[in-house]
């Protein structure tokens, strides 16, 4: 359960940011669009590559060496740190959303959420290395619970992001707000930076 947990707030703190993906979900949103299916594609495809990252790390792990646990452990550590800086910098300014509807036919939709998904060099780094390898040390149950709190924390926040988008989007132009969820943020991963960090001078 403390595994699903965590994979839960991790997979959350990955994705509470406003990318070009999270506009457009929103936007959909707004325009009544194809809710269901932009959000069903952000959410499955984040399953998809969660479980890719995990599986890929639990059967590359019995070929790993010190050197390489070291290494993917420095890898992760500096993903952190320059994840939590991104955030600390962070001036929110005023996003600004495009609602007027236009007609576009559901093939199109999904070509274009395809797109600001997997052309998005982010979601390949917050899923499948940094999920996948922050869990390389995992039980295999531990991984499965893990990915599935990852898995459930992206199904809830896209659909309610889709759903609610009109809240949503009045909330992505609240710097007061903002500050907040970056605050959480930015505690939570300090805290798997700390965990990570001793985990890499118990090796040494």
């Amino acid at each position: 359960m403390e595994y699903l947990v965590l994979g839960f707030f991790t997979g959350l703190s990955l994705i509470l940011a406003i990318g070009a993906q999270n506009v457009f979900v929103i936007e959909q949103g707004l325009k009544k669009q194809y809710i269901f299916l932009v959000c069903s594609v952000c959410s499955l495809s984040d399953l998809l590559l969660i479980f890719l990252g995990i599986f890929l790390f639990h059967f590359f792990h019995q070929y790993f060496n010190l050197f390489v646990e070291l290494t993917l452990n420095v890898l992760l550590i500096i993903f952190l740190v320059y994840f939590i800086y991104s955030k600390i910098k962070l001036i929110s300014g005023t996003i600004s959303f495009n609602s007027e509807a236009k007609d576009i036919s559901r093939i199109e939709i999904l070509f274009k959420t395809l797109g600001f998904t997997y052309l998005n060099a982010h979601v390949y780094s917050d899923t499948v290395f940094f999920l996948g390898n922050f869990s390389k040390n995992f039980l295999l149950n531990e991984k499965v619970y893990f990915g599935i709190g990852a898995s459930i924390a992206s199904f809830i926040f896209f659909f309610l992001l889709g759903y609610l988008s009109a809240y949503f989007s009045k909330f992505a132009q609240n710097d007061k707000v903002w500050k907040l969820i970056n605050l959480f943020i930015i505690t939570f991963m300090s805290a798997l930076a700390i965990y990570i960090i001793r985990e890499t001078i118990y090796f040494l």
